[in-house]
């Protein structure tokens, strides 16, 4: 099938079967390497980017599910190679160790920014609850996000 569509800002036209996932084609056909995949089932939440600015596990979205839709990885959020406050945040807040499961946290936490500037701890939880880390731990990565929050509505975090 021929796919159109848009990533990071850019229209895309490719030719892929219509069942082909949305991973494979970010990192192979486009070279955006920062997404990972973990388990391939949807489960460890690595691979997750933002499809019209909502949480998705690309290993489980298809070529057939994108023409005209908007696809933003973590290469996306950078400003003309300048980190985004809410990478800066995680990086920052120490939420980062082996960096592996950090690409699908930052995005999953970009969907919830979007959709609530001003979460609550407990929604930040609930946000981030498809995604695993088994290196850093959930305090310093919620740190970030309320950090990232509050720093994007132009206040100063206070604990």
């Amino acid at each position: 099938m021929k796919l159109e569509f848009t990533v990071n800002g850019k229209n895309v036209s490719l030719e892929v079967p219509p069942d082909r996932r949305l991973l494979d084609i970010l990192r192979e056909d486009l070279g955006l390497t920062g997404t990972k995949e973990g388990c391939g089932e949807g489960e460890c939440g690595a691979c997750t980017v933002l499809l019209d600015r909502r949480a998705v596990h690309s290993c489980l979205t298809v070529a057939a599910q994108l023409p005209g839709r908007e696809v933003v990885t973590i290469e996306g959020l950078s400003d003309c190679g300048e980190m985004s406050d809410l990478q800066r945040a995680f990086v920052e807040e120490t939420a980062i160790q082996c960096g592996y499961c950090t690409t699908g946290m930052v995005m999953s936490a970009r969907a919830l920014l979007y959709e609530n500037p001003n979460p609550t701890e407990e929604e930040i939880r609930i946000a981030l609850a498809g995604n695993i880390c088994r290196c850093s731990g959930y305090t310093q990565i919620i740190r970030a996000v309320k950090r990232a929050a509050a720093e994007e509505r132009g206040e100063a975090e206070r604990d």
